[in-house]
């Protein structure tokens, strides 16, 4: 058995790398955190939670990992959202009806945010018990 020639086919959409690549990727970066904003409700509302928890984070982490973990956990609430964001953003693309596999894809990018919100709020919850108690 041979194994399957690959396409010489390249994708104008494609990166070439380079500098022009990091900057382009920037700028992709900054149109999708633009249209986060603009667009989802859920990323603002954990934005505007998140933003005071961050700056606290060195504050009330008693060390540089604890800070870390805190802010971490913010963060990754955020990235959670952004991808389920754009997981809901293709299926609405796709059809806007009720389908069943688009629906479960957007359940589990949900449940996805909700784990990630547990984490965050845990991680929160033992930095700040483990600081009263001691």
């Amino acid at each position: 058995m041979t194994a399957p020639e690959e396409s010489t086919d390249r994708s104008p959409f494609k990166s070439h790398g380079g500098l022009r690549r990091i900057l382009r990727a920037g700028g992709y970066s900054w149109a999708g955190l633009k249209a986060a904003l603009r667009h989802e409700a859920a990323f603002r509302q954990e934005l505007a939670i998140g933003l005071p928890l961050l700056l606290a984070a060195p504050f009330v982490g008693r060390n540089a990992v604890e800070a870390l973990l805190l802010a971490g956990s913010v963060v990754a609430v955020w990235v959670v959202e952004l991808l389920n964001s754009a997981l809901e953003a293709l299926a609405d693309e796709i059809d806007l009806g009720r389908r069943e596999r688009l629906g479960r894809a957007k359940d589990l990018g949900s449940a996805a945010v909700m784990l990630a919100l547990l984490v965050a709020l845990a991680t929160w919850g033992a930095v700040l018990a483990a600081r009263l108690a001691g």
